[in-house]
This record gives C-alpha cells, structure tokens and sequence, in this order.
C-alpha cells in the first residue's frame, strides 16, 4: 500500500461535496505529443479562464519541452499530462514528468530542471484540495513513483491551497519579486515610489558612465540579435556560477543552453529580450516570456567589473519601463529576492519546495536527504570562500 492510500489524500472532509464527489468528471493521463496536441482547443481555452502566473503550465511551454527533448533524443522522457474534464470542458490540468534518478522515482513539474513556478491549471469554481488530491492519484496510478517533488510553489497559489497534508516542505523558504505596474497611471508614477536616495544614486552612477561612453538601452526584436542576446546571458551567467562555486538544476543540464537558443522564433511562446549598453558593450542583459499580460525573467547575466555602477539595478528600471509601455500589467522576477530586484519590486511572493511521499522509501529518502542531508551540504558549502567552493564544484562534475 502506498502512503497516498495510507494518508488519503481525498482532500479536506469540509470541502463541497461537489468539489470531492467528482460527479461528470473525468481524469486522463497525456503522455504522448500528438495527445497533447489534441487537446490544444481546450489547453488554451483553460489558461485564458485561469488567472495568475501560469506560464510555466501553459500548453506553449509544455510543447517547448517535448520538441527539445526529441530533439536531443532523450528516451528517458517521460511526460505525465494529468487532465479533469466535465463532460467535454477541461476544468484542470497539472502537466508533470517522471524522473528515474537511481534512488527514487520521482513526478515533477514537467520541464521541472529549467521551469521557475509549479503550478496547475484549474477552473476558478474547483475546489483546489479535492482536484489536486484527484488530479495526483491519477498521476501516480498511470506513472508509479516513489515521491511527488513540487520544486518552488508560490504562496497563495492554486497548487499550494491544494496541496496535501501529507507534503513535506523542503529546503529554505525563498523569495520571487514581483512588480505590479497595473497599480499605477504611469511610469512616472511608479518611479516616484522608489526611495530618493536610490533614484539619486542610480543617476548618479549613470551619469558617471555616461561621462566614460554612451549609455543606450534596446528591446532586441530581431532572431539574429535574439539568439546572440540569449547566448551571451547564458554564457555570462554559467561563467559567474562557476566563479562563484555555485550551480542550479537548470545549468547541471548540459542541454540547457540549447535548450534556451531553441526558443528563438516560436510562435507559441513570446519572448521579450533587453539590453543595456555602455559605449556599445553590453554590461547587463535580461530576456524572459510575456505571457497572460505578466513578463517573466528568465535569464539574466551583466558585466561585475561595473559592480560599483550597478548596472543589473539599472537595467531593471529599464525593463520596468519598457514593459509599461507595452501595458503588462507585472514583471515577474523569479527567484531568488536579489537586493537589485528588491529595489523595483512592489511586492515578494513566498517561494517553498514540497516532497510528497507515496511509498515507504520515498518517505525515508525525503526525511534523509531532501529534509537533513541536503540543507546542511549546502549551508556547508555556502561557509566555504568562493575560489575553494569553485574547486569543489569542479571536482564533483558542476563546472558548467
């Protein structure tokens, strides 16, 4: 018996009968690209009843995933798509992804090494316990696994109001930035909630670039430029990793960066890319999606040797700016709560890891690694300087 049948993961005994009762509904599993293709009338129809972050359960990244691995030939992908439907509408959709990692079998959000947000899809009249709780036993009864790993899940969200009992949190709470811009009339307005010693600081350092080489800031549109943009960020923030000592499961994927240039020219998911300029060097870049009126960030990367004019800080007003005039109502900034995003940002949502176990030995994994072993190996490793750290780092294989 598995700990999802122990624990009853059924959802809250108070929620709404209809909610629990599952009365006309239905749950199937999509594991294949021509099934989800099938359901792209219903897929879209769902992500414009669904407010808030979602893109990284939209059906444009879903298919970003698939396409890159059977471009590199990955046989071990292994998509779990869980839909409920009632009657023939798609009421909710948690897209996940088995991992075979030696010692467990693990589902995670699909595209789970390079998405920032887990999350479902699901009508606003669901009852968000008994769906995910229904929209999870489906998963595991057509994919077993051992755990359910639900790397950052934003506070408030539907997957985190759904969540069960039974999960576990994992690692450190952290924080993503938000920036509201449909709270103000104008740009203007915006920039006047900045404190006045930073917007005089700001200039200032400015000002001192612009004494040593024009400053100039761009939205690259153009493929060419694009492509080249998200090369240099990638190539750029791998570099500081490694200077650092410091890795992420996005860049221990050796098929990251090209995963990130096959972005380039989709029609399904719209990129947004700038670049700030000093004497016609880039010193900060940023590209991420506009999705649902929000522009994500995805990859940013700027020149340390100008750390004392802060350009990553700069840049951002940028971006802020131009995002207003393209009427997004935000900009997410993602994780981690970096003092340059925390200067812009009018608001940080709670970030929290959850494991759940459904068997026996993913429960004492969880307790031994996810829950002991792993915080104390990084807190370990964060006490170590930065040159000793990068060796580490190399030895154990990360050196990007």
């Amino acid at each position: 018996m598995s700990l999802i049948d122990t624990f009853g993961w059924s959802g809250r005994r108070d929620a709404p009968a209809r909610a629990l009762s599952g009365l006309g509904r239905t749950c199937k599993v999509v594991r294949t690209r021509e099934a989800l293709e099938a359901l792209t009338p219903a897929w879209l129809e769902l992500e414009e009843r669904c407010a808030g972050p979602n893109l990284f359960q939209s059906l444009g990244w879903a298919r970003a995933i698939f396409d890159f691995e059977a471009a590199r030939g990955n046989a071990a992908f292994d998509p779990v798509i869980v839909t409920l439907r009632e009657g023939p509408r798609l009421v909710a959709l948690l897209p996940l992804e088995r991992i075979h990692t030696g010692m467990r079998r693990v589902l995670a959000p699909l595209g789970h090494a390079f998405g920032q947000y887990a999350d479902l899809l699901m009508a606003p009249d669901l009852e968000a316990r008994g769906t995910v709780a229904r929209m999870l036993q489906s998963a595991i009864k057509a994919a077993p696994c051992d755990v359910v790993s639900f790397h950052k899940v934003r506070k408030g969200s539907l997957l985190a109001l759904g969540m069960p009992d039974t999960a576990i949190e994992t690692g450190t709470a952290e924080g993503a930035p938000y920036v509201a811009l449909d709270v103000y009339a104008d740009f203007a307005g915006y920039f006047s909630t900045i404190r006045t010693k930073t917007r005089k600081n700001m200039r200032n350092a400015r000002n001192r670039l612009a004494r040593e080489g024009v400053v100039a800031h761009s939205v690259v549109t153009g493929r060419d430029e694009q492509f080249a943009l998200i090369e240099r960020t990638v190539a750029g923030r791998a570099g500081r990793l490694r200077e650092q000592g410091l890795t992420s499961r996005a860049f221990r994927d050796a098929g990251f960066a090209d995963f990130c240039k096959k972005l380039v020219g989709r029609g399904d998911l719209e990129l947004l890319a700038f670049s700030l300029t000093h004497g016609g060097r880039p010193i900060a870049e940023q590209w991420g999606f506009v999705h649902g009126g929000r522009y994500y960030a995805f990859v940013a990367s700027r020149d340390f040797s100008n750390s004392d004019e802060s350009p990553g800080k700069l840049h951002l007003g940028e971006i802020t700016r131009a995002c207003f005039e393209r009427g997004l109502a935000g900009c997410d900034l993602g994780v981690p709560a970096m003092p340059y995003k925390l200067t812009w940002a009018t608001d940080t949502v709670a970030v929290r890891d959850h494991a759940l176990p459904v068997t026996p030995r993913g429960w004492l994994l969880i307790q031994l690694w996810d829950v002991f072993a792993r915080p104390r190996v990084k807190a370990g490793l964060l006490r170590i300087p930065a040159r000793w750290r990068a060796g580490i780092m190399r030895l154990a294989g990360h050196g990007h």
